[in-house]
């Protein structure tokens, strides 16, 4: 498992499934808001001049001394729940995002977002 403060260090590294092929460069990393822990990675792709940015939950996540292995497939990453490379995720995708997955979502008590980008 990798430490939460060295996350960002991955960044430009290439994110795997457990099957070896590569999905795509990591972008940015998605914070759970109630944790402070990382939860999402972006992950750039798609083709030169139509990229877009799919999220993959961290969580079993380990790293090697090249990239990130998630423990989802590449298919269901690349079918989740998108934005543009330059777009935030927006408050009204965060469920869907985590329904893609299977997981639950829950915002805060006073219906704070579950998900913030650092």
């Amino acid at each position: 498992m990798f430490e939460a403060a060295s996350i960002r260090d991955w960044i430009g590294s290439n994110v795997v499934d457990p099957s070896g092929d590569t999905i795509g460069p990591l972008e940015s990393i998605y914070f759970d808001t109630a944790t402070e822990t990382p939860a999402f990675a972006a992950v750039r792709t798609g083709i030169l001049g139509r990229y877009r940015l799919r999220f993959v939950p961290l969580d079993g996540a380990t790293v090697t001394p090249k990239h990130l292995n998630v423990v989802h497939d590449k298919k269901l990453v690349k079918d989740a729940p998108s934005i543009d490379t330059d777009g935030e995720l927006e408050a009204a995708l965060e469920p869907e995002v985590y329904a893609h997955y299977g997981l639950p979502y829950v915002t805060g008590s006073g219906g704070e977002r579950r998900l913030g980008r650092r």
